[in-house]
């Protein structure tokens, strides 16, 4: 398998959280749509998923230049914090001081090579990827925020909505009342990076690359129909699957349904998967698809058995998720990243 970085950026916010299982299921879409996406058609590789995937995708990441090279701003690990920092302090109102300030640390800085040692981490707030954004933008856009009250890289909003009753064109009381739903926007002008690891046998990255471009061109998950979820692409580049040798455990950069029996231990945070079926499906009599619980992108995993590490990408396979359409796949696979956690408190 081959690993891609594709660098996307954002047009509008966004009603889904850009994670790779949600991308999966977009690029399926379009495989389905597009025959020449996929050799051998979708079919073929939806019935030999468990076994072998032919795509993962990673959910999108900060991405910023310094001094021309790139560095990533991924998902803090979630392991616990008392391994990640030493909390200081003279006495206990000062330790729970420090401790509330390093939780705003939601990030890590992860290198061109995306190889992690925890020892050497830096470690970044919201705040901290406003500055780096706030630095690789034009002057334009760096006079215009200077007028914003946006302190954050990233910010939670509520979109307005209203349903129209037809039969007196006007919104009313019940399933007709005006409703709100959250959506997220970036600062401006920010680019993310989509990490793809594809099976050469099924397809290739340009083909990938015009299916992740349409998606951007019609929307990314909710309220795509609404002008949401719209992005551009910009550079897609070959990337070497980083070198393992020498450390001791995997960061996921995707939410994935780890394998049984590989793991000695497992630290991560749950995360439902309450999934919905698109297209045309999704105004079938049952476009929902079962819940599927699944460790969050940053999930780290210490293998039982150093042989694992031959492989790009951990999890599985999940089918069964639907029924109204029973072939129906979700990705349980997710691209992961050396981790060299050796030493920690």
């Amino acid at each position: 398998m081959k690993l891609y970085e594709i660098t996307i950026k954002p047009t509008t916010g966004f009603g889904t959280p850009l994670k790779g299982d949600t991308f999966f299921g977009h690029f399926c879409w379009q495989a389905a749509y597009d025959s020449t996406i996929l050799d051998k058609g979708l079919d073929h590789w939806v019935d030999i998923y468990k076994r072998q995937p032919f795509i993962i995708f990673s959910s999108a990441f900060p991405k910023f230049i310094d001094n021309g090279r790139s560095w990533y701003a991924l998902k803090r690990p979630d392991l616990p914090m008392n391994k990640l920092f030493r909390v200081q302090g003279k006495d206990r109102c000062e330790m729970i001081k420090d401790r509330k300030e390093k939780k705003r640390l939601k990030w890590i800085r992860v290198e061109e090579d995306l190889c992690i040692d925890l020892k050497k981490a830096t470690y970044l707030s919201d705040t901290n990827l406003a500055e780096e954004s706030q630095k690789q933008a034009t002057e334009q856009m760096k006079s215009a925020m200077k007028k914003s009250s946006v302190k954050g890289f990233s910010m939670t909003y509520e979109q307005q909505h209203n349903t129209i009753n037809r039969l007196i064109s006007t919104t009313g009381e019940g399933m007709f009342a005006p409703y709100t739903l959250s959506a997220i926007s970036y600062y401006p002008e920010t680019e993310l990076s989509l990490f793809c690891l594809l099976d050469e046998e099924a397809t290739d990255i340009e083909r990938v690359q015009t299916a992740v471009e349409r998606i951007g061109a019609f929307g990314f998950g909710r309220d795509a129909s609404i002008g949401m979820g719209r992005f551009s692409l910009g550079e897609v580049i070959d990337i070497p699957i980083p070198e393992s040798s020498g450390y001791d455990a995997w960061y996921t950069l995707s939410p994935c349904v780890p394998e049984k029996g590989v793991f000695s231990k497992i630290y991560y945070t749950p995360f439902v998967r309450f999934g919905r079926h698109g297209d045309v499906l999704a105004k079938s009599s049952n476009p929902f698809k079962n819940p599927v619980i699944m460790a969050d992108e940053g999930a780290v995993f210490i293998p039982a058995n150093k042989d694992v590490f031959n492989r790009p990408y951990t999890g599985t396979g999940i089918t069964g998720v639907s029924k109204a359409e029973p072939r129906s796949i979700h990705q349980g696979y997710a691209i992961h990243l050396p981790v060299k956690i050796g030493g920690l408190p």
